[in-house]
């Protein structure tokens, strides 16, 4: 008579660990994050600012320009700097540089006080 075998004989191929269902997910959220960060990259470039990503480029930049709620934002290495229009008067000494004027089609034209050249400042749309 024979002799019983047992009940499962172990064999190579079934001794490799099952894979784990969720490690697809994981990989998903790999290619979510590459693309998220590539997004922001390519809006930072559509918005034609690569000077706010760089720590050694200074730029200024006027919001709402001619308007009560008007603000001035600089950028000088990595300090940015906000300054708001007022109504307030201000006083102190100086001497006067020129004269500007207002032209029908909405330009502001600028003449120095010394009689030189004139320069031209469309004025922004209301």
């Amino acid at each position: 008579m024979r002799k019983s075998r047992s009940p499962k004989r172990s064999r190579r191929w079934d001794s490799a660990p099952d894979e784990d269902p969720a490690a697809g997910l994981l990989n998903l959220f790999d290619v979510w994050l590459v693309f998220s960060v590539s997004l922001l990259i390519a809006f930072v470039a559509y918005a034609r600012m690569p000077e706010l990503m760089n720590s050694r480029s200074d730029m200024t930049l006027v919001k709402n320009p001619g308007q009560a709620d008007m603000e001035i934002i600089t950028k000088k290495g990595t300090v940015i700097e906000r300054f708001r229009a007022t109504n307030q008067k201000l006083g102190g000494e100086g001497e006067k540089l020129g004269v500007a004027y207002r032209l029908k089609s909405g330009e502001v034209v600028y003449v120095p006080e010394d009689g030189g050249g004139a320069g031209a400042m469309p004025r922004p749309p209301k």
